[in-house]
């Protein structure tokens, strides 16, 4: 199926300068941050089974990430478009579910602060270390608190419960266990700016 869709994608008719940028896997992350306006609909407060809806549409938008990445490994696809859209469209849509969960009481404003706050933070000393000819590479805590934040979010808009589980208390419990490794990867981040750009200069 992976290879059909490449293939009807090889057949559009774009010139080559734009096919480096809609390909397959660009196409895939750009239909990740469309499903954003959808997330909108947390505010009406959803019911149960809208809940469900929406936590559904947000895993599926969340295992695109996964697959536009694999794609784009197994077809040597891989952009500067691609590099550049993928790690904004996943903090687009996991920055926005939390965001739109706070005014109907499923997760407390001042946890989404931080772990907004943390991003930026990090996000600036990757920058400004890049700018040094330093490549700061992404850490494995930082990856398992975007795991942790996916599984959180999902929880906490399933809310209801769900399989003989609380869905919100194991959301809860998720999105503390996301900012515990927020803060602690981004103490593992500020560490390694220090020691390879600070110190190196």
């Amino acid at each position: 199926m992976l290879g059909t869709l490449k293939r009807y994608f090889d057949t559009l008719p774009i010139s080559e300068k734009n096919r480096r940028i809609l390909n397959l896997p660009n196409a895939i992350t750009m239909l990740r941050i469309l499903i954003i306006p959808v997330l909108f609909f947390l505010l009406v407060p959803p019911d149960q089974f809208w809940s469900l809806v929406l936590a559904t549409v947000f895993i599926a938008a969340s295992l695109t990430d996964l697959l536009d990445g694999y794609i784009a490994r197994k077809y040597q696809l891989i952009t500067v478009m691609g590099k550049f859209l993928d790690p904004i469209a996943d903090k687009l849509v996991i920055n926005t579910a939390m965001i739109l969960m706070i005014p109907i009481g499923r997760i407390p404003a001042w946890v989404v602060a931080i772990i907004i706050i943390r991003d930026f933070f990090v996000d600036g000393i990757r920058s400004i270390a890049t700018s040094e000819g330093v490549i700061i590479q992404a850490s494995n805590l930082g990856k398992k608190k975007t795991l942790c934040q996916v599984f959180a979010v999902s929880a906490l808009m399933i809310h209801y419960p769900f399989l003989g589980a609380d869905a919100h208390t194991v959301g809860t419990f998720l999105l503390f266990l996301a900012l515990i490794l927020s803060i602690v990867s981004a103490i593992e981040y500020f560490v390694k700016f220090i020691k390879e750009v600070v110190m190196k200069s």
